[in-house]
């Protein structure tokens, strides 16, 4: 997987650890780094993990105040999706992120609207150790008091929480010291470990044979509270689509299916005119004019929804490090708040803020 987070947003934050508000992932934060807050400073040797969960070769910015992790929380609709935090500055950033899944931890005034934590009340995370691109995440024996329905859920947001962390490829469980071969209460396989290729919101729908497909995740929106965020889905693609970025975007046109309640900012029309383009990290994509969706194709804007649905899936890729959008060959395209759109856009270091 992309390891999207290399650089670990740190932020001085005196009197509060909620975000600012500021609202969702949107327009105002793509340009090269989706224009970052100016509050943000983007640092190399921050968030290094060694073998014990700790952060190593920290920089001299260790007297800023916190840390900006992303936790993977159930919102309403049963989703697993990821919300940036500013959570306290701490050596143990992997075991603290866990802490805050906790049911009546230290995150419970700090959720969003329709969100709830994903750990059972009164987890304990014993420990997690790191070593060879392996998470042990060890949880007391309050982790095995969590509903049937959960199950999945919970080791979703546990491996995409922990593998965030450049050092982190697959994660294991274990309760109280012993190690967990399956999820100790509806038996879900956990074997040598799980990672990011296992899924999130798993969506097979419409598969005939699963043994003909590959797990593809794409970005899809929900709305809560007027506002939209954005939702990982793990789907389904014919073993015949050899290009992984082109069948994730045609997997973001086709859209989400019906019955999940999500959207997508992609009219059914929109088309890429000529195979991705891949170099040194960057994908280049020239669409139709339907890429413009709703606004006037000589305004030349392309939607806030539609770039960040293309980077957060595109940039999940491995070796995907920024995205460039094109129409009809060229590259004079508009931001919704008017910028020009001149460079590859990068994964931002914050998705999902704010209450929503």
């Amino acid at each position: 997987m992309s390891k999207y987070n290399k650089q670990i947003a740190i932020t001085v934050i005196a009197s509060s650890m909620l975000l600012s508000g500021c609202g969702l992932f949107n327009a105002d934060q793509a340009a090269k780094e989706i224009d970052p807050p100016q509050d943000v400073t983007l640092t190399d040797d921050v968030e290094q993990l060694n073998s014990d969960g700790k952060a190593e070769n920290v920089s001299d910015e260790a007297a800023e105040e916190s840390v900006t992790s992303q936790l993977y929380l159930i919102d309403k609709n049963g989703f697993v999706v990821p919300y940036s935090m500013n959570l306290p500055k701490t050596k143990s950033v992997a075991k603290q992120a866990l802490e805050y899944l906790v049911e009546g931890g230290p995150i419970s005034n700090m959720l969003p609207n329709g969100f709830r934590a994903v750990l059972p009340q009164d987890t304990q995370v014993l420990g997690v150790d790191i070593k060879d691109g392996v998470a042990i995440a060890d949880f007391s024996k309050e982790f095995n008091e969590y509903k049937k329905e959960d199950e999945a859920k919970i080791l979703q947001a546990i491996t995409w929480t922990l593998t965030q962390f450049d050092k982190v490829e697959k994660v294991k469980i274990w309760v109280n010291g012993h190690e967990q071969k399956e999820m100790p209460v509806n038996g879900t396989p956990i074997q040598d470990g799980v990672s990011r290729e296992s899924g999130i919101n798993l969506d097979s729908t419409d598969v005939v044979d699963i043994t003909n497909t590959h797990p593809l995740t794409v970005y899809y929106t929900a709305e809560a509270d007027g506002q939209q965020y954005y939702v990982p889905v793990t789907k389904r693609v014919n073993n015949t689509e050899t290009d992984p970025i082109a069948a994730a975007v045609n997997e973001l046109i086709e859209g989400p299916s019906p019955s999940t309640g999500l959207i997508s900012g992609f009219q059914n029309d929109v088309e890429l005119l000529s195979a991705p383009k891949y170099e040194d990290g960057k994908v280049t994509l020239d669409f139709n004019e339907s890429i413009f969706g709703s606004f006037d194709e000589e305004q030349k804007i392309i939607s806030s929804e539609v770039l960040q649905s293309l980077v957060l899936t595109l940039t999940e890729q491995e070796g995907i490090e920024s995205v460039a959008v094109t129409v009809n060959g060229k590259a004079e395209l508009l931001k919704e708040n008017g910028e020009k759109l001149t460079e590859p856009v990068t994964r931002p270091a914050k998705v999902n803020t704010g209450s929503f």
